[in-house]
C-alpha cells in the first residue's frame, strides 16, 4: 500500500467565541482552503483548546439555536456540557465522552456548561464536529447518541498507547458511533516515542488534530499542540509517532459529491431547500424547547 501524505499543516486560527461558552479555533472552513467541499463530508470543525473558565452560578454556552441536515458531535476532553435539543435528546458529557447529535429534518438544541461545573470553573477543551448528511438521509427523524467513555472501543497497542474509537473502525474493532456514511473518528492515545499505523481509502477526506502533545507523521512532517494535518486524497496509509505524551484526533470519511448548500444553522443540497428550512422553522415545525 502507498503512503498517504501530509497535504497542509494549519495553524490555529484567531479563537473567537461562539455563545459565551466556547472559545474556538475554527479548522473547517477556513482560510488554509478546508472548505466544506474539500473535507466533505465533515462541513465544520470547531476545537475549544484548553481554556480556563473563572467559576459562575450562571452556566455559560449557547441558546436555543436550530439546525437541520447534518450531525453535530462534540468530543469532550476536559470540562462538562449538558445538552437538550427539541427531539427529546439529552445529558451531560465529561472527560473522554461523545454526544452525536442528528439534526436531519430539523431540531432546536442548546448546549451549556454543566450546572455544577460551571460553579467551580475550570479547564475546558473540546472538539465540535459537523458531519453532513447525504441528501436522502437529511429529512430523516432527529436522533441522538450519547456515547460514554466506557462504550467507546479501546485497542491496545502495548508500549505504544491506545487508539479509541468513537466511530468507523480501527484494526477490524468498530466503535459505537452510527453513521449515515462510512465515517472513521478515533482518538489515538500515544506514549513519547510510540507509534501508531492509520489506513483509510485513498479517496477519502482524512485529517488529523493534535490534541495534546507532538507528533511526527509519515516520518518527517511535525505537528504541532493544537496543530490540523490535512492528509492528500492519495496513499492510504500513514504513521504517527509521538515525541511526547500525545493525543491525536482522526478523521476520515468518505466525501458524498453531493451539492452543498449552508445558510446559518441548515446545510441541505439546494437554495430551495434552504428556503424551506428557514420556513419550516419560522413555522414551528423544529418542535419547542425552552431557552
Amino acid at each position: 500500500m502507498s503512503t498517504k501524505k501530509v497535504e497542509i499543516i494549519a495553524q490555529p486560527q484567531q479563537p473567537h467565541f461562539v455563545g459565551d461558552g466556547f472559545r474556538v479555533h475554527n479548522f473547517i472552513p477556513s482560510s488554509f482552503g478546508l472548505d466544506m467541499k474539500r473535507m466533505d463530508p465533515f462541513i465544520m470543525l470547531d476545537y475549544n483548546s484548553k481554556f480556563h473558565f473563572s467559576g459562575t452560578d450562571t452556566p455559560r454556552g449557547v441558546g436555543v439555536h436550530p439546525h437541520r441536515g447534518f450531525e453535530t458531535v462534540t468530543i469532550a476532553y476536559q470540562g462538562k456540557v449538558e445538552h437538550n435539543d427539541s427531539a427529546g435528546g439529552g445529558g451531560i458529557i465529561g472527560e473522554g465522552d461523545v454526544q452525536w447529535m442528528t439534526a436531519a429534518s430539523g431540531v432546536l438544541h442548546k448546549e451549556f456548561h454543566e450546572t455544577d461545573w460551571a460553579k467551580q470553573g475550570g479547564i475546558f477543551q473540546m472538539v465540535q464536529l459537523w458531519v453532513n448528511l447525504p441528501a436522502k438521509d437529511k429529512m430523516s427523524p432527529p436522533k441522538y447518541q450519547a456515547i460514554s467513555n466506557a462504550e467507546i472501543k479501546k485497542i491496545d497497542l502495548g508500549e505504544n498507547g491506545t487508539v479509541e474509537v468513537i466511530a468507523g473502525e480501527y484494526n477490524a474493532v468498530k466503535g459505537p458511533g452510527t453513521t449515515f456514511s462510512p465515517v472513521h473518528l478515533m482518538n489515538a492515545k500515544l506514549k513519547t516515542s510510540g507509534k501508531a499505523e492509520f489506513n483509510f481509502p485513498p479517496n477519502f477526506s482524512t485529517a488529523a488534530l493534535v490534541i495534546e502533545g507532538n507528533v511526527i507523521v509519515n516520518g518527517e512532517e511535525k505537528v504541532a499542540t493544537d496543530h490540523f494535518a490535512l492528509f492528500e486524497k492519495e496513499g492510504e496509509t500513514f504513521t504517527i509517532e509521538a515525541t511526547e505524551n500525545s493525543v491525536v484526533l482522526i478523521l476520515s470519511g468518505e466525501p458524498l459529491n453531493e451539492p452543498i448548500f449552508s445558510h446559518l444553522p441548515f446545510v441541505m443540497n439546494s437554495r430551495e431547500e434552504i428556503v424551506r428550512a428557514f420556513d419550516d422553522y419560522n413555522n414551528g415545525k423544529f418542535g419547542y424547547l425552552e431557552d
